[in-house]
């Protein structure tokens, strides 16, 4: 299946970040493109980019984390 654009991948894009949340991103990134790029586009696929995203965010979080 040809990739097909989906309004959700803006939030994978990783290159403003800083460095260190570049790395943690881009993975993200890649599994929301390949998501696109293979399941067809339906509600499920949107609830599995935006699983996806609640993941990467976590993610993001746990690395600039700090303990009080």
């Amino acid at each position: 299946m040809s990739e097909q654009k989906d309004r959700m991948l803006q939030f994978f894009e990783y290159e403003h970040l800083p460095e260190k949340l570049k790395e943690v991103s881009k993975t993200f990134h890649t599994l929301a493109y390949e998501i696109v790029g293979t399941i067809p586009s339906n509600p499920e696929r949107t609830v599995a980019l935006r699983k996806l995203l609640e993941a990467k965010d976590c993610a993001v979080r746990a690395v600039i984390y700090r303990e009080q």
